[in-house]
């Protein structure tokens, strides 16, 4: 698994994927850890299959017990069916997820991870001096779903929105968005199922300061390229396969 740091200041963050040793049949993930001096969050620390080698990458950058909190955006096993395995990993963590989906996701594994539910308006993680702000994205693509923005880093975490499938060799950044675009379309077009939800989005994150878009799948976005998503993104029809 590949680890790459895309911050550095007060805090970093560090994208984990690229696995070329997982198996072929699972799909690739980004997974994100936010590292402050002593507290580590992980955010879609993945499925159950990526539990060893994600585990391994993490512990590079931090030592167990400051594995604090975990985040989850929504239900998919891409993004969480780990969580048994980190419930017998973790002391005293808190996963941070959808307070309505916390029926579903316990059957998981939740014993000794305390689950702290986010309502449908959104709230806030809490780490040392970082505080980041998590962005209401229902319905793109879960009915209950959430993104992080970090404002020191100008980071926005963005789940689904903005993934596109690549190989394991891809670059981690969107080199030529163009060419990217075709990467991105029938996945935004098929798993994304309301223009109203996604218009709604799109107007709450365009008042955020943004230098980079970091979704949980393909490329990560920077500069220039996160207005030209969004400008993509808003022009787009989605929800059309009926």
């Amino acid at each position: 698994m590949k680890m790459t740091k895309i911050y550095e200041g007060s805090h970093q963050w560090i994208m984990f994927g690229r696995d070329e040793n997982k198996p072929a049949k699972i799909v690739d993930s980004n997974q994100y850890a936010v590292r402050t001096a002593n507290r580590c969050l992980l955010l879609e620390p993945g499925g159950a299959e990526l539990f060893a080698p994600m585990m391994a990458a993490v512990l590079h950058h931090a030592p167990v017990e400051q594995i604090t909190d975990l985040f989850a955006s929504h239900q998919d096993p891409d993004v969480i069916s780990s969580l048994g395995l980190w419930d017998q990993a973790l002391s005293g963590a808190k996963l941070h997820a959808p307070a309505a989906w916390e029926g579903y996701l316990r059957h998981l594994g939740c014993e000794s991870i305390e689950y702290v539910g986010i309502s449908d308006n959104g709230g806030t993680i809490k780490l040392e001096s970082v505080e980041l702000q998590l962005i209401p994205a229902h319905y793109l693509h879960s009915p209950a779903n959430f993104h992080v923005y970090d404002p020191q880093a100008k980071i926005l975490m963005s789940g689904k929105v903005g993934s596109a499938f690549e190989s394991a060799s891809a670059p981690m950044y969107v080199e030529h968005f163009d060419s990217h675009v075709e990467k991105m379309r029938y996945y935004h077009q098929r798993w994304m199922p309301s223009n109203h939800a996604k218009r709604a989005w799109i107007e709450r994150v365009r008042n955020l300061d943004i230098d980079i878009l970091a979704p949980q799948h393909g490329r990560i976005f920077k500069g220039d390229d996160v207005k030209r998503f969004l400008d993509w993104f808003d022009a787009l029809q989605v929800g059309i396969a009926v």
